[in-house]
């Protein structure tokens, strides 16, 4: 068995399970209703898929769930693949006035 992509992949594929479970539907009968993969969908509750936007919301509909449910607190770098950081808008403007030594006011 694949092992999750990184722990928001993981942690969204078991938001996915639980809401499903939770409204008494199998895997077949979610994909179906959402009109997507059903071995795409296995993926995603596993958390080794990386589903579209709009695989997302076509879950969320189906799942009777808002999906900002599904991601929310997600965004956390730590959360994301090892081999990936995530900078920020500000991290980007920051460092790019470091470099011209321009003075941060930022803080």
């Amino acid at each position: 068995m694949a092992t999750p992509r990184f722990e928001a992949a993981r942690i969204l594929g078991e938001r996915l399970r639980g809401r499903r479970m939770a409204l008494g539907l199998s895997q077949y009968e979610v994909a179906s209703l959402s009109q997507v993969d059903l071995a795409n969908y296995g993926k995603v509750e596993r958390g080794v898929g990386n589903p579209t936007l709009t695989t997302l919301l076509q879950l969320a509909i189906t799942l009777e769930i808002e999906p900002h449910s599904l991601l929310d607190g997600l965004a956390a770098p730590e959360l994301l693949p090892e081999r990936q950081y995530a900078f920020t808008a500000s991290d980007f403007v920051r460092e790019q006035k470091r470099r011209r030594g321009t003075p941060d006011h930022s803080a």
